[in-house]
């Protein structure tokens, strides 16, 4: 059985670049900057002090709250200061400067054997895991849900183009990964475990079937679709249950995870160690040597591309850098951004690589809604937002997007004005050919003279009023043509 959902898009995945790339550990650099806002809530208070010495894997950050999450050094070192620097999502926040040592002297959280579900909970909470997709919600808070959950999904959809960390770990890590996802059925309590994951990942499909044989988890695969990985979606694909609108997963019995976190949780519990470094994907056009590496928090992206990059040239070639996904990910206006427990990737892309078209009018095409995941009318809500009418942004929907970037994607990809007319001329043919066979040849000429009057008509009206020519979108060709069909076969 093929597990999808309704609707979504075919982008290119461009996952060739780095699938086949073994993840390898990345150089460190001399200085780590590591934010203390490395998830959704509360950012965490610094508890260390200029001049302290510190170790690799030592609390540098406390958690502030229940919605937030404890920060760690990436490397040893003394801390030389405090810094405000941009972060992926926007906005600033306050870093830990850490000059690196380069010998790396570790502590390590005690290891557990054999964890109740509240130990495991407050062993994450302790390490600072949070959702390793992208989204960074605190772990610890996803695994105390208010009703009772039956059924853990863990996200290997890894639907977006590019990413393939995901990919290499499950290929690469699967007895920890699959250890971690035990551990966080057994802190949920839940009676069903599933890992979704697309079928164009067969190498680690046949893998966890194998390795998950005498376990109780199931392995779904998924139709090749994006956002496949959103959570709803997910959801729904798996399970056919139907998050509501303002709902969470756990409204009807779900709660998702990702493969890195499952990886971390095992880590974290197993080997007690926290959350400072991760699988992360560098790739793109833009990037001479793409790859899979292990990062640590706090690296900077100049230092992840000067890395990578030594052709002094390809700067000026790179028209977009992103931090995620190129569907959901976020442009990045600085190089002096440091990755995150949640830097699943960063991109580099150039010219032949994105989209640069200027925004045009919308022609009301419908190209969007076809495509929404969501089920929603993105071309009303659009209209709505431009003209600054929230509420009728909100009647359609507006709080449930889900920033998939479908709509967008299949806008771009030939919903013009010329693309909907040539659809309306193929659309007319039939009437045309038929025309001419119950009538002949007269009504074929009719129709082109109509057309010709149309077109020539147009331009004339462009040229006087001194407007930009529009021949070229066809819709004068479509007024010909209809104007040719209503006309009776006896006009002289």
């Amino acid at each position: 059985m093929i597990f999808t959902f309704k609707r979504g898009v075919h982008p290119d995945g461009k996952k060739k670049l780095t699938e086949n790339v073994a993840l390898s550990d990345f150089p460190t650099p001399v200085s780590a900057c590591i934010p203390l806002s490395q998830h959704i809530g509360a950012p965490a208070e610094p508890v260390v002090n200029v001049g302290d010495y510190v170790k690799e894997g030592q609390l540098i950050g406390k958690s502030t709250g229940f919605v937030s999450a404890n920060v760690f050094s990436s490397v040893s070192g003394t801390v030389t200061g405090f810094m405000t620097l941009p972060t992926a999502p926007g906005g600033t926040c306050n870093h830990v400067v850490i000059a690196n040592d380069e010998k790396y002297d570790k502590v390590t959280l005690p290891a557990l054997n054999d964890p109740s579900p509240e130990e495991i909970v407050h062993r994450i909470q302790e390490a600072g895991i949070v959702g390793m997709g992208g989204a960074t919600f605190p772990t610890h808070v996803k695994l105390s849900p208010k009703t009772h959950v039956d059924t853990l999904i863990i996200n290997a959809a890894e639907c977006e183009p590019y990413i393939t960390c995901d990919y290499r770990l499950l290929l690469e890590k699967t007895d920890e990964f699959i250890a971690g996802v035990l551990l966080l059925k057994k802190a949920l309590g839940a009676e069903h475990v599933f890992i979704g994951i697309e079928k164009n990942k067969p190498e680690a499909i046949k893998k966890l079937i194998a390795d998950c044989v005498n376990t109780d988890i199931a392995v779904a695969p998924c139709k090749v679709k994006y956002p496949q990985g959103a959570e709803k979606q997910l959801i729904y694909a798996v399970t056919r249950r139907k998050v509501p609108c303002g709902g969470l997963p756990a409204d009807v019995g779900v709660v998702v995870s990702n493969v890195h976190t499952a990886y971390s949780v095992a880590r974290a519990v197993y080997n007690g160690e926290p959350s400072y470094k991760r699988a992360m994907t560098v790739s793109g056009s833009g990037v001479q040597n793409p790859g899979n590496f292990w990062v640590r928090t706090g690296t900077s992206y100049q230092f992840i591309y000067d890395t990578l990059d030594k052709d002094v040239s390809l700067p000026e070639k790179n028209v977009k850098i992103i931090s995620g996904g190129p569907m959901m990910g976020f442009a990045q206006p600085s190089m002096r951004v440091c990755t995150t427990k949640g830097s699943s990737s960063l991109l580099f892309l150039t010219e032949q690589d994105v989209e640069n078209k200027p925004r045009t009018q919308c022609i009301n095409c419908a190209g969007c809604a076809k495509v929404c995941p969501m089920h929603l009318m993105p071309m009303k809500i659009e209209a709505a937002v431009l003209s600054g009418d929230w509420e009728d942004a909100k009647k359609y929907g507006v709080l449930n997007c889900i920033e998939c970037g479908c709509c967008a994607y299949n806008i771009t990809n030939g919903r013009t004005t010329r693309g909907v007319m040539f659809d309306v001329i193929v659309a007319l043919m039939p009437a045309v050919i038929a025309s001419f066979l119950l009538y002949g040849l007269y009504t074929l000429l009719m129709t082109a003279v109509c057309v010709a009057s149309a077109v020539f008509g147009e331009y004339i009206y462009n040229l006087i009023r001194k407007k930009p020519h529009t021949v070229n979108d066809l819709s004068a060709v479509v007024t010909g043509i209809l104007l040719g069909l209503n006309l009776t076969p006896t006009v002289p």
